[in-house]
């Protein structure tokens, strides 16, 4: 039995298959991603019936009373289809997202210790799934938020989260482990929980401040010393003391500290002068 047309109207206005999205991160005649499906307002429903063909990295299928849609990956000329799927990364985004981090991660407390006047270009770097990028972007109304990350699947997480919860003022980029490559155009640079992480940190370090312009702040959170039920292990720690040299030397002069913020994390906050 054919379905009334007024309900054909209201599943058309309400359900929005997002082929374009995936389209517009894959490149050449890569096969997409699994397409997925999402309730939307009716203004910003695109109905597609037939497959258009790819377009080139950067372009949009969208039509022109629509911004375009621009893969920070297809741009940097990284095939969506040689990545992890989905699911093998949703272990590692579920982990840092878990609900009872914000016990003891205390972001709203974090983004509010930034005093962020609200127009700032604030690049977040180690981004992983956007915990703090969307975060910050939500403060900074007539500001943005550049969220990095090594991992092609962090970004591409980021990109379809920032899509689909239509956040216009943050933008996702694909970083190199060996170089921070920030703009000068940045206020601020985060860094929580990354440091550790990093092989060379002086060198690191060193180029993070070259790269920021004068009197640009970087955030620097990192665990603290001692038996925490969260954490890397002990021998990855940096102390406070060695946070402070290490920014000492790349340049840096310490601007904000705040011992009694976190109960397991040091929180500085640097400017080069």
């Amino acid at each position: 039995m054919k379905a009334p047309a007024a309900n054909q109207g209201k599943q058309g206005l309400f359900v929005m298959v997002l082929f374009v999205g995936t389209a517009a991160c894959t490149k050449g005649r890569a096969k997409p991603e699994p397409p997925m499906t999402l309730v939307r307002p009716a203004s910003q429903v695109v109905v597609k019936t037939t497959r258009e063909p790819i377009l080139d990295a950067g372009q949009s299928t969208l039509d022109s009373g629509n911004p375009a849609i621009e893969c920070p990956l297809a741009k940097q000329g990284i095939h969506t289809a040689d990545l992890r799927p989905f699911k093998d990364t949703e272990k590692y985004i579920a982990f840092l997202e878990r609900p009872d981090r914000v016990k003891w991660q205390r972001p709203d407390a974090i983004v509010a210790a930034l005093a962020l006047v609200g127009n700032e270009t604030v690049v977040d770097l180690g981004a992983g799934s956007g915990y703090f990028s969307f975060r910050l972007a939500a403060a900074l109304p007539r500001g943005s938020v550049v969220a990095m990350d090594i991992q092609p699947e962090m970004v591409r997480h980021m990109h379809h989260k920032a899509m689909t919860e239509g956040v216009q003022n943050l933008h996702v980029v694909l970083g190199k482990a060996e170089d921070p490559g920030v703009s000068q155009e940045a206020d601020l640079v985060f860094v929580c929980d990354v440091l550790h992480h990093v092989p060379n940190q002086p060198v690191w370090l060193g180029k993070l401040a070259d790269e920021m312009k004068v009197g640009a702040r970087l955030a620097l959170i990192e665990f603290k010393e001692g038996k925490l039920p969260q954490g890397p292990p002990e021998n990855l720690k940096l102390p406070r003391t060695k946070l402070i040299e290490l920014a000492k030397n790349a340049g840096l002069v310490l601007d904000t500290d705040k011992p009694n913020l976190l109960p397991y994390q040091t929180f500085l906050v640097f400017r080069k002068p």
